[in-house]
């Protein structure tokens, strides 16, 4: 299933089934159950043509035509790409239900927490592989304590703690700053130090690693 829309746009959601199923050999009743989950929204507008869908919509069709033939590996390319957070959620629920019906699913995704939920992970950068495990060892491998920060004015705040003792790296982490510190790194003392340079409603507080954490710091090193 490639990223970009590949399905017929003028054909109907039934024809791109029907028409997917006769390419295998096979007649869609024959595994309708694998992704009777999957197109039961579908099953609403038959008749619609697959070009006049949404993009979650869009998806789920092309996902049933690349398993109504019953496949022992799926192969995914971003199927996720420029699709709402909504839809992204359904999506990956029913890979695991996929999963645990014995499909094996080779995915590759730009979203870091999407690549958590798999069993294992290959971190890609530039072409070279910088990592493959699962995701808990992969994390395990920041080694570095992680803290979280916060203040009214962020982009000061990261400036002033690229230049603390015992902060290895800071970097935009969503609506906060990641720090990755040294073992003797004083998150309270670092916050008066901070406070008194005159930067208002400072916080900072311990967190875990992710993938995204990891991936960072590993494509630093490469560059």
């Amino acid at each position: 299933m490639p990223e970009r829309f590949s399905l017929y746009p003028d054909l109907t959601v039934d024809e791109n089934l029907h028409f997917f199923a006769s390419l295998f050999g096979v007649k869609v009743r024959d595994h309708f159950d694998l992704i009777a989950p999957i197109f039961s929204q579908l099953a609403r507008f038959p008749d619609r043509r697959a070009g006049a869908l949404s993009g979650g919509m869009k998806q789920k069709l092309a996902l049933s035509c690349a398993l109504i033939h019953r496949p022992r590996i799926l192969l995914l390319d971003e199927p996720t790409t420029g699709v709402d957070a909504v839809s992204r959620s359904e999506f990956w629920g029913m890979l695991a239900t996929l999963r645990e019906k014995g499909i094996t699913i080779l995915v590759s995704t730009s979203y870091m927490d999407e690549a958590a939920r798999c069993d294992r992970i290959a971190l890609l950068h530039r072409g070279r592989i910088l990592g493959i495990d699962t995701p808990t060892r992969l994390t395990a491998r920041l080694g570095d304590p992680l803290y979280a920060a916060s203040a009214g004015e962020m982009y000061p705040l990261l400036l002033a703690l690229r230049g603390m003792p015992g902060v290895k790296d800071c970097y935009t982490f969503g609506a906060t700053l990641h720090v990755v510190t040294d073992e003797g790194f004083d998150p309270d003392g670092t916050e008066t130090a901070l406070r008194r340079q005159g930067l208002a409603d400072v916080r900072i507080r311990p967190v875990e690693a992710t993938i995204e954490d990891l991936f960072i710091k590993l494509a630093q090193h490469e560059d």
